[in-house]
């Protein structure tokens, strides 16, 4: 039996998954997201806009969005630029 995946929120930020979105042109000023950072135990938080409400509504079969979860978006150019940095396994 699968034991339920659960968030440790004590987990801190180990490194940057790919480049910041000041390296990659998709920000200006002092915003610093989206972004795609590895924490300490090997989960990943992913900082980017929050739709949900646009989105819950029109999930393929199959997918939900839990009570605590939220539906973020960001851009192509982010994923790949950490692709480099994800290991394979």
């Amino acid at each position: 039996m699968t034991q339920k995946w659960e968030p440790d929120s004590s987990a801190s930020f180990l490194r940057r998954l790919g480049r910041s979105s000041h390296e990659l042109g998709q920000t200006s000023g002092d915003g610093s997201c989206p972004d795609i950072w590895e924490l300490d135990n090997g989960d990943v938080a992913v900082i980017g806009a929050d739709l949900t409400a646009s989105y819950e509504a029109r999930l393929p079969d199959g997918v939900s969005i839990d009570p605590g979860e939220r539906l973020v978006v960001i851009p192509r150019g982010t994923i790949l630029a950490a692709k480099a940095d994800i290991p394979d396994a």
